[in-house]
């Protein structure tokens, strides 16, 4: 507002600050992708922030031991929170149980799910399943036997389709035969089953499906072992669809670390690396479980067929940590671990800092699998792929002993080669684009850019302050541009204001190179 002039004398007129304070994102929210206990997951498929812990088991049921449903993303929250994770998003998948072919056999939990807590056990003819499903303690035992699978049609290769479905709650027995998933809608579960039973209500869960709406219970499923004819409830487009644009998680405003907790699929592992790149976020990642430090199948060789991204990077190998469910000694995904030193360190030190080293000990482990140990050398051959090992040393305990990114051996991509350098400039991305908003729809011109430079300037100053930037003076530790060079007439008739902002990162000293000199021929006298 312009001063009114009357009297000769001076007027003072407080001005507005042209500069903008920029304020820095967060640098060590993790998200993470994976199944969550089928009976105590509040919400599946949808991003849960949490701040402890006790957070997830409020929200996902804790930790719990199955031989049918892994348990790593429950593990990997646990190892994160203790090892100085304090913020992070999970996004829970229901797992269903399919069989050797991928076909769905059921969805394991939820109000249309399978609820089950006992074993699965194969029948006497070899290719059959019992779930023992646990009503509220006063009640007995419910025992729903799925036997005697087989394919609908005789053409070799066909499905396993077709099965026999076996309800004992007491002395009350329901047999279904020729019950058919994908086939005559006459025969389906819900059709079959449904019109005839009174112990149970049948329900496909999604798509092709088989389902029961037992009684919930909150117990967890324990020493369950799959016959031949299972493979596994993991799939990788369980996973590929959490990484879909307008989902849950894609609208998460900002996270920084993305993890899927024991899983080395490349069809997931792709889908995350390209999520993680459209989020401007850091995927740690997993290996193979058994991929051995060196020989045949080695972590090494292995490297060649994985994705590829600044993005990422892979630890190795699996540590060993004791279950607190079953109170053995168990092989866990490094990432949660890894993760939890990442925020740790951005919380001491900053996001600039190599996130290795002899301070990056790791708690609630005693070291790794035995086929990841290695020696030196053998490490020497991981750090050229691209690996980044957890050691074990006398007297520090296990760290985190690499800081490189998926690119690393990838001269085209130099400039991101180390974990501290990509996230570094992910975090200025980050920072930035949370912080110029103001921008829009002002003024195209001088006074605007003027602005910009100011804002920025002033905060990558205080970043060069504390250590965060190579150089000596400010000069050579950043620059920003934003004027007429970088704006034309052109892009100001269209609205488009151009900012280059360049700095020199910290990189980490990776090998250390000790030089002695002795001196010899020297008498006493001299």
């Amino acid at each position: 507002m312009s001063v009114s002039v009357s009297y000769p004398g001076i007027y003072i007129q407080e001005l507005p600050l042209s500069a903008h304070t920029i304020t820095p994102a967060p640098t060590s929210i993790a998200a993470f992708v994976g199944y969550t206990h089928p009976l105590r997951t509040q919400s599946f498929n949808t991003a849960v922030r949490l701040f402890s812990f006790t957070d997830y088991e409020t929200q996902f049921g804790g930790l719990y031991t199955s031989g049918l449903v892994d348990a790593n993303v429950a593990r990997a929250v646990f190892q994160f929170f203790l090892n100085g994770g304090s913020d992070a998003y999970v996004v829970g998948l229901q797992p269903k149980l399919r069989d050797a072919n991928g076909f769905v056999l059921g969805t394991l939990g939820g109000p249309t799910g399978l609820n089950f807590t006992a074993t699965v056990t194969t029948q006497p003819a070899g290719n059959g399943m019992v779930f023992t499903a646990l009503e509220p303690a006063d009640r007995v035992p419910m025992k729903v036997t799925i036997n005697n699978l087989r394919a609908s049609s005789p053409i070799a290769g066909s499905p396993l389709n077709t099965f026999d479905v076996i309800i004992a709650y007491g002395a009350r027995i329901e047999t279904f035969r020729g019950v058919v998933i994908g086939g005559d809608p006459n025969l389906a579960p819900d059709k079959k089953i449904n019109s005839a039973s009174t112990l149970v209500t049948v329900a496909p869960p999604s798509g092709n499906g088989f389902g029961t709406s037992l009684a919930a219970n909150t117990s967890a499923a324990s020493s369950i072992t799959l016959p031949a004819t299972f493979a596994t409830t993991f799939s990788p487009q369980d996973f590929v669809n959490v990484f879909e644009a307008n989902t849950s998680l894609d609208k998460v405003e900002i996270f920084n670390l993305l993890l899927v907790p024991g899983v080395a699929d490349s069809l997931v592992v792709s889908a995350a690396l390209s999520f993680a790149e459209n989020k401007r976020a850091f995927a740690i990642l997993d290996p193979p479980p058994t991929a051995p430090a060196n020989g045949p199948n080695s972590i090494d060789t292995l490297m060649t067929a994985f994705p590829k991204s600044q993005n990422g990077a892979l630890y190795f190998p699996y540590l060993l940590s004791t279950d607190p469910v079953t109170a053995t000694t168990i092989a866990e995904p490094p990432s949660g671990f890894v993760a939890g030193i990442y925020a740790a360190i951005d919380a001491s030190r900053g996001v600039w800092k190599a996130p290795a080293g002899l301070a990056t000990t790791v708690r609630n482990t005693v070291g790794q699998v035995s086929t990841g140990l290695m020696n030196d050398p053998q490490q020497g051959v991981l750090n050229l792929a691209s690996v980044n090992c957890l050691r074990s040393f006398v007297g520090v305990g296990t760290v985190v002993w690499g800081a490189r990114t998926l690119v690393a051996d990838n001269d085209a991509f130099a400039q991101s080669k180390y974990v501290p350098v990509r996230r570094m400039t992910l975090f200025l991305e980050q920072t930035l684009y949370a912080n110029l908003r103001w921008v829009v729809f002002e003024p195209n011109d001088e006074p605007l850019w003027l602005a910009i430079r100011s804002s920025i300037e002033a905060f990558l100053l205080g970043l060069f302050n504390q250590g965060a930037l190579q150089g000596s003076k400010p000069s050579d530790a950043f620059q920003v541009k934003c004027d007429a060079t970088t704006t034309t007439p052109a892009d100001q008739q269209n609205g488009i204001v151009n900012i280059v902002v360049a700095f020199a990162p910290l990189r980490p000293a990776e090998f250390v190179i000790i030089k002695i000199a002795q001196l010899a021929g020297q008498t006493a006298a001299a």
